[in-house]
């Protein structure tokens, strides 16, 4: 099974994403992990992608779907793929599905986690002291969500119209969101 978890930052999407891999035993795909992990490997790309997230831009999707390329052609991760972030664009939206055609894939699910900025403000704050990420300055989150909303309008739009679309209160506690999304995981 393929998912999809897209929401702003500080939705919940990774805490939902670690569920579904454990649920499923599948394999989460997180451009921001996957960026991150450039970044500490001090590439080329990782420069551009730290300088890109200091000023709260998005990384350029040419990066980001050569990035992604590698995971979707896995053949470990095929029909186990948990897109934690992904797409951002309609240009990534189309780029996967190019990806999951070419690699005889499917998305079976995708959760949008409808969130508030009142609340993506508090558990930013939080997961900056918990778990100590250098992108979770507000200020830049701000700018972040800004963008996100932006930039990802057309995604909603794109992916709503679909059967296999759920949207799902994400200002809910963490335990009822997970149990939203296994109700249409047991269906």
């Amino acid at each position: 099974m393929n998912i999809i978890l897209f929401g702003p930052p500080g939705a919940g999407k990774g805490t939902q994403a670690k569920h579904l891999v454990k649920k499923l035993n599948g394999f989460q795909i997180s451009t921001g992990d996957i960026l991150r992990e450039e970044i500490k490997k001090d590439t080329e790309i990782g420069k551009k992608i730290i300088n890109n997230m200091n000023e709260g831009k998005f990384v350029s999707d040419e990066i980001v779907n050569t990035l992604l390329k590698f995971h979707v052609f896995d053949p470990k991760k095929r029909e186990k793929l948990i897109f934690d972030g992904y797409p951002r664009s309609i240009n990534q939206a189309k780029y996967l599905d190019t990806l999951l055609k070419n690699s005889n894939q499917k998305i079976d699910l995708i959760f949008f986690l409808n969130v508030n900025k009142e609340t993506i403000i508090k558990r930013i704050e939080k997961r900056k002291i918990m778990e100590e990420r250098s992108d979770d300055d507000l200020d830049t989150i701000l700018k972040r969500y800004d963008k996100y909303i932006d930039t990802t309008k057309p995604v909603l739009d794109y992916y709503s119209k679909n059967s296999n679309f759920n949207e799902i209160d994400g200002s809910m506690e963490i335990a009822q969101i997970t149990s939203k999304i296994d109700d249409f995981i047991n269906v």
